[in-house]
């Protein structure tokens, strides 16, 4: 059973996450300079699974500098660099970091411009190890290429954050297609019968992703947009995901001003590559992500991301919360749109737990976080999404929304900060937002709530005196209470400053109890959160194999709660891949003695049960057990199925290799 589990790939990158920081490549410094613009050449053969390219770059030096740094791809080999004099530029190649370090022939002086050109060429057919651990960003197969930005197949100036234009001419066999940003100009006929095709982007963004691709596109028409899309395992979603991403892109126009891109390309990738990647105009899916129905989360957050990273950027990557937050919050906006509040409020909790399984660093310093690791997105986009949720009530509804249209007014085609993006939050909403963003931005941890509270009779009704403790010296946040009483519930926003707040309530009905933050507005602890999050990090243990501290987390939780199921749930399947069965069937029983919170712990204890009887070679007791998991109609996860198979013949436990 495998409920609401890490995926492989991510367990992957926590393992590396847990590697020094000082080794990431997006930490090293090196001398400042400015990329303004490339012109592309490159050739494409599907069949050798070979890239061909001369890159011209220019530049401008914000320092005066005698050398520059630039991220490429170590499966391609440069043949030779030379500067805009065509002499040559001495280069060398460090593989820990996939640089190419440039000595150029004489000084270069601050804020004049400059080019340099790179003749490489390699081959890349998915397997190379990827400048982003684990992930692969690039192949080239005899079917399908994709080269996207992150696996710096051209040479890249601070990645993700110094923007550029760029002209691409792309030669491929015949009977393949480009697919890249920008306006496509007019293509040539290519020696030996291939075609190359042209595209000009003339805003500054990353339009360095491209698609190589077989045929034409299915066309799809919605809400008076048209998407095309180049699905191959999964041609007969192509309709469902063009109807659907026709209307998001209508709703995310509402919400954050014009796209910069409306009619969108969809290319699906394959297995190994992101669950998705957003680059200007184009959306690369994983067939994974695509699936047999609409994966509207992931469908939303990436085409946000042509607002949230396309359009405007972090100026430096210690502000990646702004668009990792805002796009896992694009997902909260159309599941709110959508589902209502309920299903928003649902969300908001488990983006709440994952936020808070990070504790270190503060945001502001992002660029610590290796690059696509758990940690990074529960980070920037988990605690991002959280922050922005926050703000939204602090600011309240209506100017929340406007201050999200704000950004693509005033940022658009730009980099931006946190210090801007507050200053944009403060003179729409009128607050001052300094402690905030100090709060949630510049500094860790989050509150623990506790309340003590006395009830007076006065002349007119009630009086409700009371004080909220924390444990957080430095904070300051809006807090709303709510008084229930013997009529209807009354509630009160007061401001929590420091580790302790008094309050005064007046009420025309009896108080009966005070609730802190009732809504789950602010980021915080209590019990219920704290098993959440130790068990979320158990899970991510568990996942890399790393039994004993996945059962030490498991454990704080059950320390809060010892009637967890979830909890011995987790512990029990940790048994059972050991092969302690007797351990793994007294936790699967402490489970189903538990809270039973989530319902299908209950289900799915029962069904493990079952499976460790009939390894055991006890089969009338395995059966009594899937029965008993009949019985519960639950069918999480396709419980149910899982059932009827075992009641026809015995779970055998699966072959392994020592």
């Amino acid at each position: 059973m495998n409920c609401n589990r890490w995926t492989r790939a991510a367990a992957v990158l926590f393992a590396s996450a847990l590697l020094p920081i000082a080794a990431q490549p997006q930490t090293t410094s090196r001398p400042r300079i400015d990329v303004e613009h490339y012109v592309v050449d490159a050739q494409i053969d599907p069949a050798a699974q070979t890239l061909r390219a001369n890159v011209l770059v220019r530049f401008t030096p914000l320092d005066n500098v005698e050398s520059a740094g630039f991220d490429l791809n170590n499966a391609l080999n440069v043949a030779r660099v030379v500067d805009g004099a065509n002499r040559q530029v001495p280069a060398s190649r460090v593989q820990q970091n996939f640089t190419i370090q440039l000595r150029f022939p004489e000084m270069l002086p601050k804020g004049k411009p400059n080019t340099v050109a790179f003749t490489y060429d390699g081959k890349l057919t998915g397997n190379e190890e990827s400048p982003v651990y684990g992930i692969k960003f690039a192949a080239i197969k005899p079917e399908l290429a994709y080269l996207m930005y992150p696996s710096r197949w051209i040479p890249v100036n601070e990645y993700t954050t110094d923007r550029f234009t760029a002209e691409m001419r792309i030669t491929v066999p015949q009977g393949f297609r480009v697919i890249a940003p920008g306006v496509e100009e007019r293509g040539d006929q290519a020696a030996g019968g291939g075609s190359t095709y042209r595209f000009r982007y003339n805003q500054p963004s990353f339009p360095a992703s491209i698609a190589v691709v077989r045929g034409e596109g299915q066309r799809v028409p919605s809400q008076g947009l048209t998407t095309t899309l180049y699905f191959t395992e999964h041609k007969d979603m192509a309709a469902a995901y063009g109807e659907e991403t026709g209307k998001m892109v209508a709703f995310f126009t509402g919400v954050y001003g014009l796209a910069p891109h409306a009619n969108l390309t969809l290319v699906e990738t394959e297995a190994g590559t992101p669950n998705g990647y957003s680059a200007p105009g184009i959306l690369f899916l994983s067939p994974r992500t695509i699936g047999r129905q609409v994966n509207a989360r992931a469908l939303a957050n990436q085409i946000a991301r042509q607002w949230w990273g396309v359009l405007l950027s972090p100026a430096t990557r210690n502000h990646l919360w702004i668009t990792n937050g805002n796009a896992r919050y694009a997902e909260f906006l159309w599941i709110e749109q959508n589902h209502g509040v309920g299903a928003l409020e649902t969300e908001v909790r488990d983006t709440y737990v994952e936020a808070l399984t990070v504790g270190e660093p503060p945001l502001i310093q992002s660029a610590r976080l290796e690059d696509y690791s758990p940690e990074y997105w529960a980070a920037t986009a988990a605690k991002g999404a959280a922050v922005i949720h926050m703000l939204r009530g602090v600011i309240g509804d209506e100017p929340f929304r406007r201050v999200l249209r704000a950004f693509s007014d005033r940022y658009n085609w730009k980099s931006l900060n946190t210090e801007e993006f507050r200053k944009v939050a403060e003179a729409v909403s009128g607050q001052n937002l300094q402690y905030f963003f100090m709060q949630w931005i510049e500094s860790t941890g989050a509150p623990e709530f506790r309340l003590e509270f006395t009830t007076f009779r006065t002349q007119k009704g009630f009086r409700a005196m009371g004080k909220i403790s924390q444990d957080l010296d430095t904070f300051r946040m809006p807090v709303e209470l709510r008084i229930e009483t013997e009529g209807n519930p009354e509630d009160k926003r007061i401001e929590v400053v420091g580790t302790s707040s008094e309050f005064v309530v007046e009420t025309f009905g009896k108080p009966r109890n005070v609730l802190v933050d009732p809504n789950n507005k602010v980021l915080k602890y209590n019990p219920q959160v704290r098993v959440a999050v130790a068990i979320r990090r158990g899970e991510q243990f568990a996942e890399v194999g790393d039994f004993t501290e996945a059962l030490r987390e498991y454990q704080k939780a059950l320390d809060v709660n010892r009637n967890s199921s979830v909890a011995h749930y987790r512990v029990a399947e940790v048994f059972m891949l050991q092969g302690n069965y007797q351990s793994a069937a007294n936790e699967f029983r402490e489970a189903l003695n538990g809270d039973l919170e989530p319902k299908w712990t209950e289900v799915w204890a029962h069904i493990n049960l079952g499976k460790i009887f009939d390894v055991t070679g006890q089969r009338e007791r395995a059966v009594n057990e899937y029965q008993l998991a009949q019985r519960t109609k639950d069918n999480s996860q396709n419980a149910q199925e899982e059932v009827a198979k075992y009641l026809k013949q015995p779970y055998e436990r699966p072959r392994t290799n020592q």
